[in-house]
């Protein structure tokens, strides 16, 4: 398949979703209190989230007001147009200028994202780039082992500490391991932590006031590792995790045939984070940068022929 092709079959609930937002578009039938409960029960349904769906909806009604709307394909139509807008936000590229370019990859147990970072790796080994990972998650040895296997697959270097070892100080040998030898980037992997774990979150401040100090600007991306199938407690995710380390952009992992769809437009909406890459499954090529128009094509059910080949 096409990669179109696995990214809509990967969205099949989110599809019905859509779905049924369309089919109240296509029975054209008179706007009513009625029309704007169901749409309204439809994108909470989808994970769109209350304050998400509220503004969807008083957005929509004040424009079918001003525009003297009469059915309720008017507003479905301009519905599939704000998702896109939604989840269209600058930024959505990784901040690659200085050298080395350093990015921070965080995120809850679980989630993908020393899995993440392999397949990042693996993008920029293949364009060219020279790549250090650094492997400051200490608390597992699994997880370093498991950032060296994606090192050597994507010949990139590797910088880890000794299992226990402060996580600070293997950031601050990999920041500066990528200094002194010239590398394009150096990415960190972080230990996956609850963002209830107040001690945690202030370690995750620690490593970026590391890094902060020893290249004299914040880390050039912080990317928060979201599992596509949490719904809405991805939400909380976020928020708290970009309080901790203001975040720039977020990868979603796991986008299978249980995710609803309506979280990414949430994230986007409550966060104002753009979301910079989306994952489908193991492979390095499963990993692909986030476009709006591809998402939105892949919900909606009058998709483009020409993505899919």
């Amino acid at each position: 398949m096409s990669w179109f092709q696995r990214f809509r079959t990967s969205l099949g609930r989110a599809r019905d979703t859509f779905a049924a937002v369309q089919n109240l578009g296509r029975a054209r039938k008179p706007l009513t209190d009625e029309f704007w409960d169901d749409l309204e029960e439809l994108l909470i349904l989808g994970d769109f989230g209350v304050p998400t769906t509220a503004k969807i909806i008083d957005g929509l009604r004040t424009v079918a007001k001003q525009e003297a709307w009469k059915t309720t394909d008017q507003p479905v139509a301009r519905f599939h147009q704000d998702v896109e807008r939604f989840l269209t936000l600058p930024g959505g590229e990784l901040n690659l200028a200085q050298k080395p370019s350093v990015v921070l990859v965080v995120g809850v147990n679980g989630s993908g994202k020393t899995t993440t970072i392999g397949k990042l790796a693996t993008r920029l080994r293949a364009e060219g780039k020279s790549v250090l990972l650094v492997g400051a998650d200490t608390f597992r040895a699994a997880a370093v082992e498991q950032l060296a296997i994606w090192a050597e697959r994507s010949a990139s270097q590797i910088v880890r500490g000794e299992q226990g070892a402060d996580p600070a100080s293997v950031v601050f040998d990999g920041v500066q391991a990528g200094k002194a030898r010239g590398v394009d980037i150096v990415m960190i992997d972080t230990a996956g932590r609850l963002q209830t774990k107040a001690n945690l979150m202030e370690e995750l401040k620690k490593i970026r006031r590391v890094i902060e100090r020893e290249l004299g600007r914040p880390p050039d991306d912080t990317l928060l590792v979201l599992d596509g199938t949490t719904g809405q407690n991805a939400i909380s995710q976020a928020k708290l995790f970009n309080e901790a380390t203001e975040l720039t952009g977020v990868v979603v992992t796991k986008l299978d045939s249980t995710a609803k769809g309506g979280v990414l437009v949430a994230i986007v909406d409550e966060l104002e984070i753009p979301i910079k890459f989306v994952g489908l499954g193991e492979t390095p090529d499963a990993l692909r940068p986030f476009v709006p128009s591809e998402f939105t094509a892949a919900l909606f059910e009058d998709a483009p022929d020409s993505l899919n080949v």
